[in-house]
């Protein structure tokens, strides 16, 4: 069976809108974009070589796709490492036009019902599934329960508006799997689904 793994850079309000650079994501007037860059050293650049250590095939919303695939092509023929992965993996792609041209190789459309897809698709063989981005699609997958584990790279700003990481997603108890911060003040945080979230209370 496979597992789908998620993978967020976000800020420490919960943003994860346009890390990358400015022109990354604009939508609804997003100015900020970028964010990231003043604390990425070497210990977060190990943990996103950490997720792509093993086998895995990338799952994405269609405006992430657009961007990668706009960009990672061109890295791959100019001998860029992560570049030449991202072309030969498949790459699983949500859109609500699945009928349109995915014209970057080795990339499937999930078609009308993602979701049903995604079950049938994590009951097969093969590596487990990483998201990148896809900060809507996100939320489709998290309301539903299918995300198996969950890695944070908190960044030490506040942003105050921009596309969350969690807008309504279905509770769900985790647990931590390891955690580290940088020397820039990133946390990194690995957990696994927990289950149902339990409660109790502290007037006894």
């Amino acid at each position: 069976m496979r597992k789908i793994k998620v993978a967020a850079f976000v800020s420490l309000d919960g943003i994860m809108q346009a890390p990358g650079g400015p022109d990354e994501d604009r939508s609804n007037g997003f100015e900020l974009g970028g964010w990231l860059v003043p604390h990425f050293d070497e210990s977060v650049g190990a943990a996103v070589d950490r997720l792509m250590r093993e086998p895995f095939d990338l799952l994405l919303g269609r405006r992430t796709y657009d961007i990668f695939a706009g960009y990672w092509p061109a890295e791959a023929k100019n001998g860029s490492a992560m570049g030449q992965l991202f072309d030969r993996i498949t790459k699983f792609v949500a859109t609500r036009n699945p009928e349109a041209d995915l014209g970057w190789q080795n990339t499937r459309a999930l078609g009308s019902d993602p979701i049903a897809t995604l079950r049938d698709i994590k009951a097969g063989d093969g590596p487990d599934l990483v998201t990148q981005g896809s900060s809507d699609f996100l939320q489709t997958l998290l309301r539903s329960g299918l995300v198996d584990e969950l890695t944070t790279m908190t960044f030490p700003v506040i942003l105050g508006t921009g596309k969350r990481l969690f807008t309504e997603p279905a509770p769900t108890a985790l647990k931590l799997i390891d955690s580290s911060t940088t020397g820039t003040g990133v946390v990194i945080s690995r957990y696994e689904a927990g289950g149902r979230v339990t409660t109790g209370s502290v007037m006894q």
